[in-house]
């Protein structure tokens, strides 16, 4: 049976991307097999290691193992393809290099830059995560520069070959019997360097931008606070040419004052009359969806739950269907009573062989109710 992804990367299941990457990259050097020469179960746990990094840093792929565990991911074609050309490309973006480099190999070129991934924390009410809604965002990000279309240079400018990489954009150091290869300090890792007179002058030969633009996000029913929403390219332009990182909007719910949650299913205490718990009848009660009303039988105790079923939340694993409502029922003692109201009361106890001043009323009627 497959190990579980969080335990390889030993992580928890809510761990943020960068989380996961420091994981992957601790795990991943332990494991490998140059460094683990005696040990013969090496090759396996590197593959395991790679396996897992490559499901849990992908937002989709992560969502649907969350939801469905390996099965979930096979039945969608989604399952690990490790070719040695997958694996070198997990590494080239982690490490500045290909695992070859890392371990004393050969290597290839960078090439472009993928832009940052930005996250967004969005905070929604009780009631926007329940029935879904849009939200408008304003969010600050690095773009390519218009006027010189990312290239930094001032139109008819020649950006030069770096000195330092010899224009490869990457630099190799040695540690010991390791050979690491690292973004050039000089370029950038651009190969090419943009002479102080040649450069863009509303950018200053950055090629990039901030700007602050506004996006519409789609809150699906349901949503609950730690629900990563993916919107794709939406985040940081690459670096030299290399496509925009993605956004992450993540959700924080508020809570409510009536309602609580656990996943799709709602939790409400009602109040009900004594009378009403002691005869019987019908009261009307809140959910998410509305006013709901439900009958309460002759001699119903304090703390009954009644279960709406399908009154509870979206449930983003299977759209379509909901979770249930738990309706806990207690009694609601009047503070205030009228002299019409006290004196039946006093009837009644007295008719049941109870003074008011033996045990007392209340407490015998309160003993009842809550056994």
């Amino acid at each position: 049976m497959p190990r579980d992804y969080y335990e390889i990367l030993e992580v928890s299941r809510s761990a943020g991307p960068d989380e996961i990457k420091k994981a992957f990259k601790k795990a991943a050097k332990k494991s490998h097999p140059d460094l683990n020469k005696d040990d013969p179960d090496a090759e396996r746990k590197f593959k395991e290691v790679t396996e897992a990094y490559d499901v849990l840093s992908d937002a989709d792929k992560r969502r649907i193992y969350d939801q469905y565990g390996h099965d979930g991911l096979k039945s969608r074609g989604m399952g690990p393809d490790f070719q040695y050309s997958n694996v070198q490309d997990i590494f080239e973006q982690l490490f500045g290099g290909g695992f070859g480099d890392l371990f004393g190999g050969g290597g290839r070129s960078r090439g472009p830059r993928r832009g940052a991934d930005l996250e967004y924390p969005l905070r929604l009410t009780f009631m926007e995560a329940a029935h879904g809604c849009t939200k408008t965002i304003s969010v600050p990000r690095r773009v390519d520069c218009e006027t010189c279309e990312g290239r930094g240079l001032k139109e008819g400018a020649n950006a030069s070959k770096c000195g330092t990489c010899n224009g490869a954009g990457q630099v190799i150091s040695a540690q010991g019997f390791l050979r690491i290869r690292t973004t050039c300090p000089s370029c950038r890792g651009a190969g090419t360097i943009v002479r102080p007179e040649d450069r863009c002058s509303d950018c200053s030969g950055a090629g990039k931008v901030r700007e602050t633009g506004e996006m519409e996000i789609k809150i699906p029913a349901g949503s609950y606070t730690g629900l990563q929403i993916r919107h794709t390219g939406a985040g940081e332009a690459g670096d030299p040419g290399g496509e925009a990182g993605d956004l992450y909007v993540t959700i924080d719910v508020s809570p409510h004052e009536v309602f609580k949650r656990d996943g799709a299913d709602v939790f409400v205490t009602v109040p009900v009359p004594y009378e009403v718990m002691c005869l019987g009848g019908q009261i009307s009660v809140p959910t998410v969806h509305g006013e709901e009303t439900v009958d309460v039988k002759r001699g119903t105790p304090s703390g009954h739950v009644i279960v709406l079923r399908g009154r509870g939340l979206e449930m983003l694993r299977a759209r379509g269907q909901r979770g249930d409502q738990q309706t806990r029922l207690v009694v609601e003692v009047p503070t205030s009573l009228s002299e019409e109201q006290e004196g039946l009361l006093r009837q009644l106890a007295e008719l049941r062989g109870q003074g008011v001043h033996n045990k007392g009323f209340w407490q015998n009627l309160f003993d009842k109710f809550t056994g």
